[in-house]
């Protein structure tokens, strides 16, 4: 059912896919932005679908998950996170890459979708602690076009990487433009 819609989602909408991610990944944080709009979710779930990657999960704090709607969220890949729990929300996350085999999550570096002035750099701590790839995922709604960067790996020097994750989304027009991430740059 999700890729019939998936499929007329692309047709109707006219969205493209840029770039590809490597069939060999098994396990990867995918850093999307940026996210401005409620819509940004649906974009997400129709491009698991054309990407293969309709086992990609996603994060939101655990209150989302409540009542219907939260049953709902967990059926389509969501997991809830504790934001108060034992464990901080990079180990939490770090743990299901140790636990599994095959696991890709998508997470918002901004965490909201309001106007940021500065990143959060959970994906990065998550994706060096677990030793996995961040692939950039940009929606570009001006141009229609889910743009994904090359993999890249968290290096021994964290202000370097979160420029290139920055220049990769300033280019990028979100939903509502005065949220996205172009002022950054």
């Amino acid at each position: 059912m999700i890729t019939l819609v998936s499929k007329f989602y692309w047709k109707i909408f006219g969205w493209k896919i840029v770039g590809t991610i490597p069939s060999e990944l098994k396990k990867m944080i995918l850093v999307i932005a940026p996210h401005t709009s409620w819509v940004d979710i649906l974009i997400g779930f129709a491009s698991r679908s054309k990407l293969g990657i309709q086992h990609a999960k996603f994060i939101g704090k655990k209150e989302l998950f409540e009542g219907f709607f939260g049953g709902f969220l967990k059926r389509m890949g969501g997991i809830p996170i504790d934001r108060k729990g034992k464990l901080g929300i990079v180990e939490q996350i770090a743990k299901y890459y140790a636990d599994n085999d095959e696991f890709i999550v998508g997470v918002s570096p901004e965490g909201t979708r309001k106007r940021v002035d500065k990143l959060k750099t959970g994906f990065y701590h998550i994706a060096k602690s677990a030793n996995i790839p961040i692939v950039l995922v940009g929606f570009d709604y001006k141009k229609r076009q889910v743009i994904l960067a090359d993999p890249i790996y968290a290096s021994e020097n964290e202000d370097a990487d979160i420029k290139k994750v920055v220049a990769f989304f300033s280019t990028i027009e979100g939903a509502k433009p005065e949220y996205d991430l172009r002022h950054l740059s």
